[in-house]
């Protein structure tokens, strides 16, 4: 048995083909080739935040630790989390890693950043022991003999322990044991949220269980949590395959979105987080903002003809496909960006194109119900502008629609 891998992102080790393969050593994460990508990433992160926030370094940053990215990546998101803090791997004689060791201040070109994880499920439960190692650094780092200025880490956990919390050294959170999601995607889905705010408290109570050493296995540490969120400037996000993106899995609004609205709502000030957007595919490291890769996305996928064109003619698949974006972007507008050109161009496309409505219409009812609703409560809930003709249109349309169906039933 041997580690799989890809030729090209990991190497001559990855040949002969042919043997049982596994998909990593979680004892050999992050892997050389994630360390140097990894701390590429965190380097273009911090250059582009203090660009755009006159030089400042960001205190907090939340990283995403997701299962199958890291998988994919041989743990190219824990690599950004070391170069952030300012630590790298130290291995035993067998390649194994047994410690994420400080790199001394004088050798690096940054403070240390305070780093909190949104680990994934599947991450939990199949790198406890990474989750161990990232918890004995956090505390190292806060121990360590450095001036507050050059260690956020250590900055924020003195501040934590005048106010009495309980373990200030927690920075790996999720589910409770043995749970999985954020149960955001279930509320916006069912229409069951009032605003933005309400999904980002949601995401913190379903989020709020501290990892790491010991019996830290799910100890519910809320006050910790919010106490981070308060100080977070940043959020990071990969995206590990070219074949999907930000607006076509319901997960990325109900964490990263909900993350971003929680830990805005937690600053109380109006203040914006900033998010990374990472391509983990691409031999371009180069981190984007979040709206501009909605933006892009929106441009490419929803909003094009032809892939709307491909969409409708798979048939009733292809509508569930369109009803399901138009879902996600009501989950980013309560989260993180709404814009009156995407909803006009959306409802112009699918529900107002006679030829497209009907299309959808017969190859999946429902489907198409769902995109009219969405248009609907867009209005509804302030995501966009329409005029009052638009919004009888779709009405009537909606009305319509129910009662067709209820006949049908």
């Amino acid at each position: 048995p041997e580690a799989g891998g890809d030729l090209l992102r990991d190497g001559a080790g990855v040949l002969p083909t042919g043997r049982n393969i596994y998909a990593l050593d979680p004892y050999r994460m992050p892997g050389p080739s994630a360390i140097i990508r990894g701390t590429a990433a965190a380097e273009a992160i911090l250059e582009a935040h203090r660009t755009a926030n006159e030089g400042a370094y960001p205190e907090t940053v939340s990283v995403a630790l997701w299962g199958l990215d890291a998988i994919k990546t041989k743990g190219e998101s824990v690599a950004i989390v070391l170069a952030l803090v300012g630590a790298r791997p130290v291995k035993e004689g067998t390649g194994r890693i047994v410690r994420f060791e400080l790199i001394p201040l004088d050798e690096m070109t940054h403070p240390r950043i305070d780093c909190w994880t949104n680990v994934s499920g599947i991450f939990r439960d199949s790198f406890q022991n990474v989750l161990d190692l990232l918890d004995d650094l956090f505390k190292r780092a806060a121990e360590a003999d450095e001036p507050l200025e050059m260690n956020f880490i250590k900055r924020h956990v003195r501040d934590m322990e005048k106010d009495g919390l309980e373990n200030p050294t927690a920075r790996l959170f999720s589910n409770p044991s043995g749970d999985y999601g954020s149960m955001v995607n279930e509320r916006v889905g069912a229409s069951n949220w009032d605003d933005g705010a309400e999904l980002g408290d949601t995401w913190v109570s379903r989020n709020s269980f501290s990892y790491g050493r010991g019996q830290e296995k799910g100890t519910a540490r809320p006050e910790i949590l919010e106490s981070l969120l308060r100080t977070t400037d940043r959020c990071v996000q990969q995206i590990d395959s070219v074949e999907y993106g930000l607006t076509d899995i319901q997960e990325y609004y109900a964490n990263t979105g909900a993350l971003k609205k929680a830990a805005e709502s937690a600053k109380g000030d109006g203040s914006k987080v900033g998010c990374s957007i990472i391509e983990t595919f691409s031999s371009e490291i180069k981190p984007r903002e979040l709206e501009d890769v909605i933006r892009i996305e929106y441009r490419s996928k929803l909003l094009n003809p032809k892939w709307a064109d491909a969409m409708v003619a798979s048939g009733s698949g292809g509508a569930f496909e369109v009803s399901q974006r138009m879902t996600a972007m009501i989950g980013w507008g309560a989260t993180a960006i709404s814009e009156d050109w995407t909803w006009d161009q959306a409802s112009a496309q699918y529900v107002f194109d006679e030829q497209m409505a009907t299309k959808l219409r017969e190859a999946n009812p429902e489907a198409f119900k769902n995109i009219v609703a969405r248009c609907i409560e867009a209005s509804g809930r302030g995501m966009w502008n329409a005029d009052e003709a638009t919004l009888e249109r779709l009405q009537n349309m909606y009305n319509d629609l129910d009662s067709q169906m209820e006949k049908a039933a």
